[in-house]
């Protein structure tokens, strides 16, 4: 009886290569990615500056401490609003304006998806700085109301509190709604025309057709774009940074700038605290993304 040679299969052999393949990525993901999470937590429960950091006592002060820190609340508080105004509108636009340009009979599509989405390409300080620039107290903003009569004097948007809100607000919208408007386009596309057809023989409108087809076919495109723009919205860092300066008196303040004037931004650098808000910003985005994804999940 001849000897059976011993080896691995060629299933073996195949999943051998695919974790050949992903091992060097999956490296570089803990490296750069899961091991700072871990050093974050492991850093929010020290204190001390940068170069001379103990454990705190207790080790839970840096948590304790976000309780009493009135600008750490304003920050929530900032955000929080930035999510709750900026997010639906931001979707709804993007979902309208890609069943808009989803039409089969529009002319010069592909020029106008590309205005839409093209303040996406703009860079994100640019961007900030041209708002700035149109809303400053001499700019192009204060000009145009002055000369229509609808001001009387130039008036400091980025100065007031609830018009710099507004102004972060509209820049956000102006800023993503594109992007997300892509992500719908591309849902869109794959919804096919003969269910349309369908709808309008059996004589729906066009709104019923929006809401009782495109909405829920759509539902996987929006869950996603929904947690994404909640994870943004919740690390919102340049626009409070280059538009605002967090200002006036910390009104337009996020929570991740708050973050980063405490880590590099005041002078001493308290990256204790500052990771302790990180992580508490983690969790919440960990908590919304969850909670949109069980809302979103229906499947049987």
């Amino acid at each position: 009886m001849k000897n059976k040679k011993k080896g691995m299969s060629i299933t073996g052999k195949q999943k051998a290569a695919g974790w050949m393949y992903l091992a060097p990525a999956t490296i570089l993901i803990f490296i750069m990615s899961f091991w700072p999470i871990v050093q974050a937590v492991i850093t929010s429960f020290k204190t001390g500056s940068s170069a001379n950091m103990k454990w705190a006592n207790p080790l839970t002060y840096n948590y304790t401490r976000m309780f009493q820190d009135a600008v750490f609340k304003r920050s929530i508080g900032n955000t929080f609003l930035y999510l709750i105004i900026e997010v639906p509108i931001m979707l709804i636009l993007a979902i309208l304006l890609a069943q808009l340009l989803n039409n089969k009979d529009l002319k010069f599509k592909g020029l106008f998806r590309t205005c839409v989405f093209l303040p996406c390409a703009t860079s994100l300080v640019s961007y900030a700085l041209i708002f700035k620039s149109l809303f400053a107290t001499q700019g192009l903003i204060n000009t145009i109301l002055v000369k229509l009569g609808i001001l009387e004097s130039n008036f400091n948007f980025l100065g007031t509190g609830w018009t710099a809100k507004i102004i972060i607000i509209v820049a956000l919208i102006w800023r993503w709604t594109g992007y997300n408007m892509v992500f719908f386009l591309a849902g869109l596309q794959n919804i096919e025309y003969s269910v349309y057809e369908a709808a309008k023989i059996d004589g729906a409108n066009g709104w019923k057709t929006f809401w009782s087809i495109t909405v829920p076919l759509l539902k996987p495109t929006i869950v996603m774009t929904t947690i994404m723009s909640i994870n943004g919205t919740l690390q919102l860092f340049d626009e409070s940074v280059n538009l605002t300066k967090g200002g006036p008196a910390n009104a337009t303040i996020t929570m991740s700038h708050y973050i980063y004037n405490g880590s590099f931004g005041e002078g001493v650098a308290n990256f204790g605290y500052a990771s302790a808000m990180s992580v508490v910003v983690f969790i919440m985005v960990a908590i919304l993304a969850f909670i949109n994804l069980k809302v979103g999940d229906k499947r049987d």
